[in-house]
């Protein structure tokens, strides 16, 4: 190698060991300009010298040297502006301008949403869409379709349940005539409830819902499959206090029956409810129109008279329509708590329920008390014809099958 050789070697040696070290710190301008002022301080051959260096391309740093010489006379572009004016891969669209068109004529058909709303989104994924464009003749990528997609007003979204079916005509009415009779009781200081029982939960190491905080790679193990272990499931039968934003909390461990929902509420009762309720004639009841409490349950009703008879008071109830139970008060003032609560935290057994659910607390001042039931109730038990006459029911004027009351039978 000779002197002149070896001479130009340690110059782009030299100059590619300063790059390396001023690079992390160098945008896409600041590279450019970097070259450019190096290649001119080099003078004649300086650009091939900071391209071998570098391996920043020679046109780029001629782009460096006319800005540079740009700058000097004044008339340069904002000096916020990483690359000049128009710079950059051209877009999707500059290149098919055909391309949004052809794309909204394929998600069309299978738009969802309201027509009235901005908000829309198509059932067709994004590859499919983006190889269906590909056979059409326009060369796109997945990722191009998903932001193509967005610029059209469409967006990922899961489902919704807000399809409420068809609606009882005497609906509204029927709400009304709930708050009604919840505001009449409340002010006649007479208990107001809301009833009703939650999801049914596998007790053991199982995966529960949702997150929590933990040391990071180091997430709570659980059980693969959810079958059914040696606790079985909880039924949580809660009773809440509307006016008292108070609730007792009957976790079951045998089946759901009318006969497990009326014991829910004689043990609200004995614990909470006579205490603040002592002087009251009437207890207030509202409770969905299915399930163990439904309005068509003989049972339902047959073990409410018992429990009339017993405390000597009348039982009033109100059942939601049929397809309403999220309006139910106890679902978003009890229920959705106790699952916040508990939210990521394997339910390992019957205690771990009991304290979680008891320490279910709320800004607004939810407290709320809880025990285990270890009665068993059967299923499917009868009720005669002869005991439903017994029944002191009582129905009211306005659909006498969804609000009636119970009075003790003398």
């Amino acid at each position: 190698m000779s002197r002149e050789e070896l001479s130009r070697k340690r110059l782009v040696d030299k100059i590619g060991l300063k790059y390396s070290q001023i690079l992390p710190s160098l945008d896409e301008r600041g590279r450019r300009e970097w070259a450019a002022t190096e290649a001119m301080a080099l003078g004649h051959g300086g650009i091939t010298i900071v391209h071998e260096a570098s391996a920043l391309s020679m046109p780029t740093i001629r782009s460096g040297i006319a800005e540079l010489m740009e700058r000097n006379g004044g008339a340069i572009e904002s000096p916020r502006r990483v690359r000049r004016p128009g710079a950059g891969r051209p877009s999707k669209l500059a290149e098919d301008p055909e391309l949004l068109g052809a794309l909204e004529s394929l998600v069309e058909p299978g738009t969802r949403g309201d027509p009235q709303s901005p908000l829309r989104w198509t059932t067709k994924s994004v590859r499919v869409l983006a190889n269906e464009l590909g056979a059409a003749g326009h060369s796109v990528s997945f990722r191009s379709v998903s932001t193509l997609l967005k610029q059209l007003g469409y967006s990922l979204q899961g489902n919704a349940k807000t399809i409420e079916g068809a609606q009882h005509p005497d609906r509204n009415a029927q709400f009304l005539y709930i708050a009604k009779q919840s505001k009449r009781h409340i002010k006649a200081a007479q208990p107001a409830l809301s009833v009703d029982t939650k999801k049914k939960e596998l007790v053991g190491a199982f995966k529960n819902g949702g997150q929590e905080y933990r040391p990071k790679g180091e997430p709570e193990k659980v059980k693969t499959h959810d079958f059914k272990g040696e606790l079985g499931r909880v039924a949580p039968y809660g009773v809440y206090d509307i006016a008292d934003n108070d609730a007792w909390v009957n976790v079951g461990i045998s089946a759901d029956t009318a006969e497990f929902a009326v014991q829910s509420i004689r043990r609200w009762w004995q614990t909470s409810g006579k205490a603040r309720y002592g002087s009251a004639r009437e207890i207030f009841i509202t409770a969905d129109c299915g399930g163990s409490n439904g309005y068509r349950s003989r049972l339902w009703k047959l073990e409410l008279q018992g429990l009339s008879d017993e405390l000597g008071r009348s039982i009033s109830v109100s059942h939601f329509p049929p397809g309403t139970s999220k309006w139910n008060r106890i679902e978003h003032r009890l229920f959705s708590f106790i699952t916040m609560n508990w939210r990521g935290k394997p339910l390992y057994d019957y205690r771990t329920v009991i304290e979680l659910i008891g320490a279910t607390k709320t800004e607004q001042g939810l407290e709320v008390r809880c025990e285990l039931d270890t009665n068993t109730y059967e299923k499917g038990r009868k009720v005669t014809d002869e005991e439903m006459e017994s029944i002191n029911l009582h129905p009211h004027k306005f659909h006498g099958e969804w609000n009636y009351t119970i009075k003790p039978r003398e």
